[in-house]
C-alpha cells in the first residue's frame, strides 16, 4: 500500500512538471523570436531623425520586456528624398522578407504601400499628414488592406491664429512650400481660406529643391510679407538652416508645422510631439508583430496638436513678443538654433 501511494505521488509530480512546463512555455509566447523590421526615412532632417530615434528606442525597450528581438539594424535606410532610391530600398526589404515596414513621411509610405500590394507585408507609417488624401487608407477608422500608422495632421487654423496674436496688423502672408509634397496641399488650402476670410493678402512661393526654396525665401523677403507660413513640409525642413537667416535679417517671422523648424532657426514651430509620434508608431508595429493584429483593422492614430516651440534667438533678433501664445496652445516651449535635437 505504501509503495502504491509513493507511485501515485511520483506520477502526480511528473504530471505537475509536464503541465507546469507547458504553461511556462505558453506564457513565453513569442519569446526568443526575432522580427525583421524595415525602417525607411524619407530624408535626413531633424523631425524625421527624431521620429526614427524614438521608434528604435521603443523597439529596443519593448524587445527586452517581451524577450524578443526587433532587428532593425540591418534594415534601416534613408531615401534621401529620391524616388528611385526609395523604390530600390522597398524592393530590397521585400526580397529580405522583412516582417514589417515602417515608412517615415508621406512619400515613403506611398512607395511602401505600392511595394507591398501583392505580398501584403504589414506597413505601419509614421508622420503622414493626410493618409486619406494620399490614398493610403480607405478611412482613418478602418484603413483596410495591410496598412495603418500615426498621422501628424496639422491644425492650420491654430497656427494662423498665433500669427495674428503676435501681430494683429498682419496684412500680407507668405506661403512657402513644396507643391509636390502631399502633406502641404491641404494646409495651404486652409491657409488661403483663412486669409480670405480675414482680409489678408497671400504671396505664394514654392520650390522642390534647396536652391529653389532659397530663391523663394528671397522672393518673399523682397515682397515685404509680414510673416511666412510653411506646413509640415520636408523640402523646406531640409532647407531651414540655410534660409532662416534670410527671414531673420528681414525681420519676418517664419511659422512652421513642426518644432524642428524652430530648432533649425525658424521663429515658431507648431504641431505634434514627434518623439511621442515615433513611440506610438513603434507600439503599433509591435502589436502587429507580437499580437497578430491586422493593420487594416487598426484605426490610424492622431496626436493632439497644440505645442508651440519658439526659437528665442530668432525672436530676439526680429523683436517679436510671443507671450500671448501661452493662451492659444496646450504648451509653449523655447529652443535655440541647432542642427539636431539633443
Amino acid at each position: 500500500m505504501k509503495k502504491r501511494l509513493l507511485l501515485v505521488a511520483a506520477l502526480a509530480m511528473v504530471s505537475t512538471c509536464i503541465f507546469g512546463c507547458g504553461a511556462s512555455d505558453s506564457q513565453k509566447g513569442n519569446s526568443d523570436k526575432t522580427y525583421k523590421v524595415g525602417i525607411v526615412q524619407y530624408v535626413d532632417d531633424a523631425s524625421l531623425n527624431q521620429i526614427q530615434d524614438a521608434i528604435q528606442t521603443e523597439l529596443d525597450g519593448k524587445g527586452k520586456e517581451l524577450g524578443v528581438t526587433f532587428d532593425y539594424e540591418d534594415y534601416t535606410f534613408n531615401g534621401q528624398a529620391d524616388q528611385s532610391t526609395l523604390n530600390q530600398i522597398m524592393a530590397d526589404l521585400v526580397a529580405d522578407e522583412v516582417d514589417i515596414i515602417i515608412p517615415i513621411a508621406t512619400p515613403t509610405a506611398v512607395v511602401a504601400q505600392a511595394a507591398t500590394e501583392e505580398n501584403q507585408i504589414p506597413v505601419v507609417f509614421a508622420a503622414v499628414s493626410d493618409p486619406e488624401a494620399a490614398g493610403l487608407v480607405k478611412s482613418m477608422d478602418a484603413p483596410g488592406a495591410n496598412i495603418t500608422g500615426v498621422s501628424d495632421a496639422l491644425n492650420t487654423e491654430a497656427i494662423l491664429k498665433l500669427i495674428v496674436a503676435a501681430d494683429s496688423d498682419v496684412k500680407k502672408l507668405g506661403l512657402l512650400y513644396d507643391k509636390s509634397q502631399d502633406s502641404s496641399k491641404n494646409p495651404v488650402k486652409e491657409a488661403k481660406e483663412f486669409c480670405e476670410k480675414n482680409g489678408i493678402e497671400v504671396v505664394e512661393k514654392t520650390g522642390t529643391t534647396n536652391d529653389e526654396i532659397s530663391l523663394a525665401a528671397d522672393a518673399l523677403a523682397a515682397a515685404n510679407v509680414d510673416a511666412v507660413f510653411t506646413p509640415t513640409d520636408n523640402t523646406v525642413m531640409t532647407a531651414e538652416l540655410a534660409i532662416y537667416e534670410k527671414f531673420t535679417k528681414a525681420k519676418i517671422p517664419h511659422y512652421c508645422g513642426a518644432d524642428s523648424f524652430a530648432l533649425n532657426g525658424a521663429f515658431c514651430g507648431y504641431g505634434v510631439n514627434y518623439e511621442e509620434l515615433g513611440t506610438q508608431t513603434a507600439q503599433m508595429a509591435i502589436e502587429v508583430l507580437t499580437e497578430n493584429k491586422k493593420p487594416g483593422e487598426m484605426a490610424v492614430k492622431t496626436l493632439d496638436n497644440g505645442i508651440a516651440t519658439v526659437n528665442t534667438e530668432t525672436a530676439e533678433a526680429i523683436g517679436l513678443e510671443y507671450s500671448a501664445f501661452k493662451d492659444l496652445c496646450e504648451e509653449l516651449k523655447e529652443t535655440k538654433t541647432a542642427k539636431e535635437f539633443e
